[in-house]
């Protein structure tokens, strides 16, 4: 992550909760009066983030100190303490709901994202997430994608192309867009396509796409589109990927499976922060 455009984030996050000011704890503590805040995990959970957390209380005030930051990775359990800060006790409860808000976010997709990954090893694909994002945390989310074992799809519209089924109902065949496209594009980007059918993964093949997305396809049809493909570009299974289907439309060969719901599905963990 860019910690320049991290900090301009979370100094909006911070912006939109204060506003003026907080009127319950600067009516209750004086600035100069120290404390010390612990994050506790109230569930079984992959820590995620904590160092986003950590970076809240310290822009809230430069002088708050990091006594302890759980890593990502970490599998913590109920009582577990996985952040503790010190600094004044007005800062702290300031950047409390802020810090937690994205910790409790980022813990809890890569706690899903590890679900996911575990359900398909130890076969070789990998697990991805979409553009399914909460406007604004992308690249957090994306970030917390990776701390639980996946990995991540393009960033954005800038950084991939990607053609979808309304491009190709809008353009008139894949053939066109993909001639399209490439007239246009940089030959350092490959060419993704969303194929619903069979005869569309043929039409890609005829194009000489680089991945080849199978869109709610059936076990059954990724197998044949596998076969059909044999090697000749990645191929990725995407729509109503859930953890009670992953582990088939990993054997069915794909190289690649996204997952919406990583993002946009993730429930949050369970974290109190506790001030002593």
């Amino acid at each position: 992550m860019d910690p320049l455009a991290l900090d301009t984030a979370i100094r909006s996050f911070l912006r939109e909760d204060i506003g003026f000011g907080d009127l319950t704890t600067e009516a209750i503590f004086p600035p100069d009066q120290a404390g010390e805040a612990a994050f506790v995990a109230k569930d079984t959970f992959l820590a995620a983030g904590l160092e986003v957390a950590a970076r809240v209380f310290q822009l809230r005030n430069a002088d708050v100190s990091v006594l302890k930051l759980a890593p990502d990775g970490t599998r913590a359990a109920p009582g577990d303490v996985l952040l503790e800060v010190v600094g004044p006790v007005a800062d702290l409860l300031q950047a409390e709901r802020v810090a937690l808000n994205l910790a409790q976010r980022l813990c809890g997709i890569a706690t899903l994202t590890d679900r996911f990954v575990e359900r398909v090893r130890p076969l070789p694909v990998r697990i991805v997430d979409t553009r399914k994002t909460t406007p604004g945390l992308r690249v957090l989310e994306k970030y917390a994608v990776r701390a639980g074992g996946g990995h991540n799809h393009r960033f954005g519209l800038a950084d991939g192309i990607l053609i979808k089924d309304n491009h190709i109902a809008a353009c008139g065949s894949i053939a066109e867009a993909v001639r399209r496209v490439r007239a246009r594009a940089p030959h350092t980007l490959k060419v993704e396509v969303e194929a619903a059918t069979l005869a569309q993964v043929e039409e890609c093949l005829g194009c000489q796409v680089e991945i080849i997305m199978l869109d709610n396809m059936t076990p059954a049809a990724m197998r044949e589109a596998v076969a059909l493909v044999a090697g000749r570009a990645l191929v990725e299974a995407s729509g109503g990927i859930t953890l009670a289907n992953v582990r088939e439309a990993a054997e069915a060969g794909v190289d690649l499976i996204s997952v919406g719901a990583l993002t946009h599905s993730a429930p949050a963990c369970d974290i109190s922060m506790r001030l002593g």
